[in-house]
């Protein structure tokens, strides 16, 4: 088994709703998110997943949430935006776009800072 990683970067604001404490005030992080992919096989030069191929698919996502107030996004209008949220939503949308007999996303980590965040996996 094979496993590669991405890290890409995306800057949005949110508030938590129903916290008592400053994160429930509209603020914003540089959030970082990290992919996992992993392969049973390798291509016919080596390859596992092409880094470029992950890299689009990831940041098309990511796009959706940049500069943007999470809170407003259809996704976060029921729940908070939290990096536990964040990190399945990602997770989710990236596997329907790149699972396969070969490939599957392991798991998705979010940073909303240095040594904070979340993963989820499923």
């Amino acid at each position: 088994m094979f496993e590669i990683d991405i890290q890409r970067e995306f800057a949005a604001a949110h508030n938590l709703r129903g916290y008592n404490g400053n994160c429930s005030s509209l603020h914003g992080h540089n959030w970082v998110v990290q992919a996992f992919v992993q392969a049973e096989d390798l291509d016919e030069i080596g390859i596992a997943i092409d880094f470029r191929s992950l890299k689009k698919e990831i940041d098309e996502i990511l796009d959706e949430l940049d500069h943007v107030c999470l809170n407003d996004l259809d996704a976060f209008k029921e729940i908070n935006p939290t990096s536990e949220h964040l990190a399945k939503y990602i997770y989710e949308k990236l596997s329907k776009r790149f699972n396969s007999e070969n490939v599957n996303v392991s798991k998705v980590r979010v940073c909303e800072s240095q040594g904070s965040g979340a993963t989820y996996f499923a």
